[in-house]
């Protein structure tokens, strides 16, 4: 018989290499073996590789290939133009070999290693459906080749079930499969690299163990805290981080699971909880640390910090708003966010959770590599309650069934105990330790329903020399900003990420020197960014928010009295949503007898409050798609499922801003089309716009749309250095808009 092949490569001299189906099959095994042998599926792993591209031993395919590449290929029957969908043959004998959900999981597996994985009904894509449809195929290959025993069968014995489905739970079913497919994805993807691009293998780096990174973190964290303590010796704040520092090399030393760590703002969560993760990592075997992050606008800052500590060369970030210029100093580091193969990852909370319930091979590929990790969650109270039961549900599999230790990080722990297993607290007593760290006053008004003006507000505000006012929406941002006196800084998420990068350095840079500084910002300034002001304002909002903001303010301890934090009613209500709810909720709680708005047990009352308030919190989404069909029958709708699962508003329209010479870029983007390369590097120069707005701007000619789909600013006076995307100005009111 002759030899079958699965890829060629044309080499510069012209000559043509040629990859072996069979030796394809045999390295995509044995990669996937070893990946999901960390969550003791390594048969599981070694099958799906083995038969995921058994499909294109069809003759058809292989006539194709021949011809395309200059040899004979008379003695294949090529009626298809070589157009066969060779996944579907593996995922039949996957069904056929091993029947009941067990072999449907191979079937999701091997059938979307290339289209993702799909839904198992509902139109022709569906697996069901492929699973009738392509059964030629395989009759095809069984007629040529008489089914060729040493290619498409295998005596291996799989058990009857697997570690993450062993208990029978419907909930696990769908995640196992997800870790499966993320093994064989990246098998494939790594041998057919190896074979088409090897220059491109050569140059993925090879990373030091968490133990190596560990002895250079240990050695700058004591430079630090010896430099802090001679600098400012008896330091108050100094002191009581270096206790939560201890509490959490302590804590390191429990068993691997869930964990909390509830410190206020400024209490050095960042590198306590890297110190944490680390110990725990080397003591319990863990191949990596992944740190998630809840907004873009403080991944880079994170990331710096860890750079630090780490090295840049150690340290791999993951996220929409990457800079091209950090790609272009280590392209490498580019490589190993394909599938997080490092042992630092920096990310955010859309890239982690929306990949574990995603169904496309580029999102899932990096999931077998959480396995057997730390993963901390910065600011977990952000967890979207429409999601929060899926993303609980997430934590609940990763630390029950892949060995994955996840930390809880946060000034405002969420009420979380009634939907995942009781996290360990790391740093005792928080209640205590809250008092210790009091840095600021938060003062309520007497009645939480009279709302101000902005006239007057700005007028108590400008009494002020260095003062922050957070606000609850872009609008109010802007209606704020023109009542304060010349000079104020103007924040929100009308400025693109290359913008609000700038002010925030410009923040910090004017709150070293002497003079005044008032800033007034959305919720953007909240989670991780490092200011410190001695009077913050508020606008009445979650308790969460509250506090997130009184982070903001005396964050270093240095005033000689309690930083002022003044929350107010601004004159219009936010928006009907969980804005709303949450005001409600705290409202709530301010009438409360003896109500304290920085204590621990105030947080948990106000997210019982404001989780109680809401409908679902996704459980109804995840039996539907997930769970309700899973067991016995292994019927799941893996697609419809990452295409719904979205934490951050599906209406939202990125428009591509003009700002800071981008000009090149955009021009790049008309006439060359939109590459990975030009869309990455607008990623920085996008500000989102509510579906209806971004419609009415485009009616009216002020922004236009490249390639069917890419809105981008027209007119350069529409973006403004002081407010950015400038649609609050007279002339671009709202109203101005329809035509």
């Amino acid at each position: 018989m002759p030899e079958l092949y699965a890829h060629t490569r044309r080499c510069q001299d012209g000559s043509v290499r040629w990859q072996s189906l069979e030796g394809h099959l045999h390295a995509a095994a044995e990669y996937a073996s070893a990946f999901a042998d960390k969550f003791q599926s390594a048969e599981w792993g070694w099958i799906s590789g083995f038969l995921h591209d058994v499909g294109k031993a069809h003759p058809a395919f292989q006539g194709y290939l021949r011809r395309e590449n200059g040899l004979e290929a008379s003695e294949f029957d090529d009626d298809s133009g070589g157009r066969v969908n060779h996944s579907g043959v593996g995922a039949i004998i996957g069904m056929n070999q091993w029947p009941g959900p067990l072999g449907k999981a191979l079937a999701y597996v091997i059938a979307g290693h290339h289209a993702g994985l799909p839904n198992w009904h509902g139109g022709q894509d569906a697996l069901s459906h492929r699973i009738e449809s392509e059964r030629a195929n395989l009759d095809a290959i069984r007629e040529r080749d008489k089914w060729r025993n040493d290619l498409v069968k295998t005596s291996l014995k799989l058990p009857a079930c697997s570690m993450a489905c062993s208990n029978g739970l419907a909930i696990a079913y769908h995640f196992w499969v997800r870790m499966l497919y993320s093994c064989l994805v990246d098998a494939d993807f790594l041998d057919t690299e190896r074979f088409m691009s090897p220059e491109r293998t050569a140059s993925r780096p090879v990373f030091p163990t968490l133990a190596d990174l560990k002895r250079g973190f240990d050695r700058e964290m004591d430079r630090m805290m010896n430099r802090a303590k001679e600098e400012d010796p008896g330091k108050k704040i100094n002191e009581i981080r270096s206790s939560i520092l201890h509490a959490c090399r302590e804590s390191a030393r429990r068993t691997s699971g869930l964990f909390s760590l509830t410190v206020p703002t400024g209490g050095g969560k960042t590198l306590s909880g890297t110190a944490f993760a680390l110990d725990h990592a080397v003591i319990h075997g863990k191949r990596r640390i992944i740190y998630v992050i809840p907004y873009t606008s403080i991944i880079e800052q994170t990331a710096d910090v860890l750079r630090r500590f780490f090295g840049a060369e150690n340290v791999v970030e993951h996220h929409s708003n990457l800079s091209p210029e950090r790609e272009r100093e280590r392209p490498e580091l580019a490589l190993a966010a394909e599938n997080w193969d490092a042992p630092v990852i920096v990310t955010t909370n859309v890239q982690f959770f929306e990949s574990l319930y995603a169904a496309k091979p580029g999102r899932c590929r990096k999931l077998h590599n959480i396995v057997e990790s730390v993963v901390i969650l910065d600011e977990a109270q952000l967890l979207p309650p429409k999601w929060l039961i899926p993303c609980v549900e997430a934590i609940n599999r990763l630390v029950l069934d892949f060995g994955v230790s996840v930390v809880l990080s946060t000034a405002t722990q969420p009420a979380l105990d009634s939907l995942c297993t009781q996290p360990a607290e790391i740093v005792p007593n928080p209640g205590k330790l809250y008092e210790n760290l009091k840095r600021t006053d938060i003062q309520f008004p007497e009645d939480v329903n009279q709302r101000r003006a902005w006239e007057e507000l700005a007028q108590e505000i400008s009494g002020h020399e260095r003062v922050l006012c957070i606000v609850n929406k872009r609008k109010d941002c802007y209606d704020l900003w023109r009542a304060m006196p010349e000079g104020t800084i103007h924040l929100s998420a009308l400025m693109c990420g290359a913008h609000r990068s700038k002010i925030i350095r410009t923040i910090k840079e004017r709150l070293k020197d002497d003079g005044p500084v008032r800033v007034v910002s959305t919720q953007l300034v909240e989670a991780g960014v490092d200011l410190d002001f001695p009077v913050v304002y508020r606008a009445l909002a979650g308790l969460d928010s509250i506090n997130q903001a009184a982070g903001r303010c005396n964050r270093e301890g240095s005033l000689d009295c309690l930083g002022k934090v003044v929350v107010f009613v601004p004159p219009e209500p936010s928006p009907p949503g969980l804005l709303r709810k949450g005001e409600s909720a705290t409202r709530v709680l301010a009438s409360m007898p003896g109500f304290q708005p920085d204590h621990p047990d105030s947080f948990r009352m106000y997210f019982q409050k404001l989780y109680g308030d809401v409908n679902d919190l996704g459980r109804e989404w995840l039996i539907e798609n997930l769970v309700r069909n899973a067991n016995p029958d292994g019927h799941v709708q893996f697609r419809t499922a990452g295409d719904e699962f979205r934490l951050i508003d599906e209406y939202a329209v990125p428009v591509v801003v003009r700002y800071d010479g981008n000009d090149d870029l955009i021009d790049a983007l008309r006439y060359g089309g939109p590459r990975k390369e030009t869309m990455r590097a607008l990623q920085r120069y996008v500000v989102n716009l509510s579906r209806a707005h971004a419609q009415r701007m485009q009616d009216v000619g002020f922004v236009e749309c490249l390639h069917d789909s890419i809105l981008v600013q027209i007119d350069s006076t529409l973006y403004s250095e002081n407010v950015g995307l400038d649609i609050h100005r007279q002339q671009y009111l709202p109203e101005d808009l329809f035509i």
